[in-house]
């Protein structure tokens, strides 16, 4: 947001360099907010997107055309759906983490509690979870925030995940010193009730 004053004032238009680099942080993605306060009216985003300079991917969410595309950006869309308050987990977590070879057929977000009873337009494909997080449960992977390792496989036993997918995981993570078998207890509990403990 800019604030007028005599020093600033040549600089209170809009400001492609502060838009570039949100978008740059989000793969090239950007919202109508962050535009706002790099100064983009909305007058000014519908010129751009009338000219070819930026695509509306979802109400509120564009992309700049010549931005190099990214590993993932179907996630940042629904990351900045989410507000960017939305953390990838469950089986869309094991992906990002390399923890199984699992292929989700749903993207796996958790949004906080509160949002149960917000009215919402799920984006098409998305699987929601309710929980508050905990710093200590996020990680980033790349331009999103995902629930760390440890998380990621508990979330997983206790949505009843294939047993095999949360064996893989469980060992991969232990293996690559990622966690520990005590720091996903819940998780080997869970494996054991079905004879497959670590």
């Amino acid at each position: 947001m800019c604030i007028m004053t005599e020093e600033t004032q040549e600089r209170c238009g809009p400001q492609w360099s502060q838009l570039y680099d949100i978008a740059g942080a989000q793969e090239g993605h950007f919202t109508s907010v962050q535009a706002a306060d790099a100064g983009y009216s909305p007058q000014l985003l519908a010129k751009y997107l009338k000219n070819g300079r930026i695509v509306r991917l979802r109400r509120g969410i564009y992309r700049l055309v010549h931005f190099p595309p990214g590993d993932h950006e179907d996630l940042v869309v629904i990351s900045l759906w989410s507000e960017r308050v939305g953390v990838f987990s469950h089986e869309t977590a094991l992906a990002l983490h390399h923890l199984s070879d699992v292929l989700s057929a749903k993207v796996h977000l958790t949004v906080p509690s509160d949002w149960r009873a917000r009215r919402l337009r799920v984006p098409s494909g998305t699987l929601l979870h309710f929980a508050d997080l905990t710093d200590d449960d996020r990680n980033w992977a790349g331009a999103v925030v995902v629930t760390s390792p440890a998380r990621t496989v508990i979330d997983c036993a206790d949505a009843h995940v294939s047993p095999e997918i949360v064996r893989q995981a469980v060992a991969e993570g232990v293996h690559r010193g990622i966690f520990t078998e005590a720091m996903v207890e819940s998780a080997v509990e869970y494996l054991q009730a079905f004879g497959q403990d670590e």
